[in-house]
């Protein structure tokens, strides 16, 4: 299934996201530098991509790590899941954090991140005195694995 993003380059270098594969679920999404940017261990800098995109109603661009920049050199969104909503039409950027011991340095046209469309469902909340009983109740953090 495939859905209908347009996107704007906000720069002529901005690299318009690819999918790796036939199959892949994220598109990858490319750094825009205008000279390498080196992030120290534990700091967080946020990487251009020149591009804005027009998600449609109902959908939201959800950006990830790339397993392999995360893996091998550390890097990673620093808010873990970067939320791009569809009424958002300014430029995408992606706040990378060294998660390593080891300074690293992103360049122009590194992947950075890669973004996944999913659809979503708005809650309309409902106050309510009591709620329904569940078998798991109030259980919380670690509770479906206590013995």
């Amino acid at each position: 299934m495939k859905i209908k993003v347009d996107i704007k380059k906000l720069h002529e270098n901005a690299i318009i996201p690819t999918y790796g594969t036939e199959f892949s679920a994220g598109a990858d999404i490319y750094a825009l530098l205008d000279e390498p940017v080196t992030i120290a261990p534990g700091e967080t800098k946020l990487i251009h991509t020149g591009l804005a995109f027009a998600i449609p109603e109902g959908f939201v661009g959800l950006n990830f790590a790339r397993s392999g920049m995360a893996t091998k050199r550390g890097l990673a969104p620093a808010n873990k899941v970067g939320v791009i909503d569809s009424d958002y039409r300014g430029e995408v950027m992606v706040a990378l954090y060294n998660q390593g011991n080891v300074p690293q340095t992103v360049e122009h046209g590194d992947r950075v991140a890669q973004m996944v469309f999913v659809p979503y469902y708005a809650a309309d909340f409902a106050l309510k005195d009591e709620l329904d009983d569940t078998a798991r109740g109030s259980g919380g953090f670690g509770s479906t694995g206590v013995k």
